[in-house]
């Protein structure tokens, strides 16, 4: 799905009242109802984490943190079954993942002999039940459970949500019978920056030769796309030729700038394929 920019803003600017809930999902959906559901959700983790990302340095003040971390347990002995750490991030609009991180990593700093390193910690934030306190360990798992953007149960999705639309898109072209390396094929030749897909036999779409297919199971908007090319692209273009971007979940129509330059942009896999002799 292409949108316009203005289009983009609209949606964008209704993201910045809502937090990373299934309730606020729904509002979405409910505001945009010609959108899918995945496209909208991208939109939403991406301007969301700008949001986390400007008021991060906020939240990490030593004397912030301790106030979250006493508002917290004061909470937790008056209300012991309520969501309260969920609560508590909602109401500061920072990432339920993330406040949890903040706070599992203050309660170590206070256990006798304990030694908070970051293994340590994101062990913690992976299998809450080795938080040896069950009352944050069940609060940091309702965090974990209801924030759609962080932490990580939503990385686990993302990377398997990553691989399916690799696969997809490695069935598409055995559907076609094109010949392609993908990138264990490429890393196992000494590879180390590669994009998903080389054809061995390049293929036009659109009028445009395409060498490299790149797949992102998200959404493109300014910032990714610029991050992207300048960080994968270009280099792919490069080292490899002109190729192929497919944004899964759609992208800013006019980010489509590059095609004379040689990376073009799609929303699915192209259907007007022309092999070349």
């Amino acid at each position: 799905m292409k949108l316009c920019r203005a289009e983009y803003r609209t949606i964008a600017k209704f993201t910045e009242q809502l937090r990373p809930t299934r309730q606020c999902m729904k509002m979405l959906k409910d505001r945009f109802p010609n959108h899918s559901q995945s496209t909208l959700l991208s939109i939403f983790s991406l301007e969301y984490q700008k949001r986390m990302k400007r008021g991060l340095v906020r939240h990490h003040a030593p004397d912030v943190i301790e106030d979250y971390y006493q508002r917290y347990r004061s909470e937790a002995k008056k209300r012991p079954s309520d969501p309260v750490l969920l609560e508590l991030a909602n109401e500061v609009d920072l990432s339920p993942s993330l406040m949890a991180r903040l706070l599992v990593e203050r309660f170590l700093e206070e256990q006798p002999g304990s030694v908070s390193s970051k293994q340590v910690l994101n062990g913690m934030l992976r299998e809450p039940s080795l938080i040896p306190d069950m009352q944050l360990a069940k609060h940091v798992e309702q965090c974990t459970i209801n924030d759609c953007c962080y932490g990580p149960l939503v990385d686990c999705i993302k990377h398997a949500i990553g691989q399916e639309h690799e696969e997809i898109l490695r069935e598409k072209l055995r559907e076609r019978n094109l010949s392609f390396l993908d990138e264990n094929h490429l890393r196992a030749k000494g590879y180390d920056k590669t994009p998903d897909i080389i054809l061995e036999v390049p293929i036009a779409v659109e009028g445009h030769i395409v060498h490299w297919i790149e797949s992102k199971a998200s959404f493109g908007d300014e910032q990714s796309h610029r991050t992207y090319l300048n960080e994968q692209f270009w280099s792919y273009w490069n080292r490899f030729g002109p190729g192929l971007v497919i944004y899964w979940y759609g992208f800013i129509a006019e980010l489509d700038c590059q095609r004379d330059r040689g990376i073009l942009l799609k929303d699915c896999f192209p259907s007007d394929i022309i092999t070349l002799p």
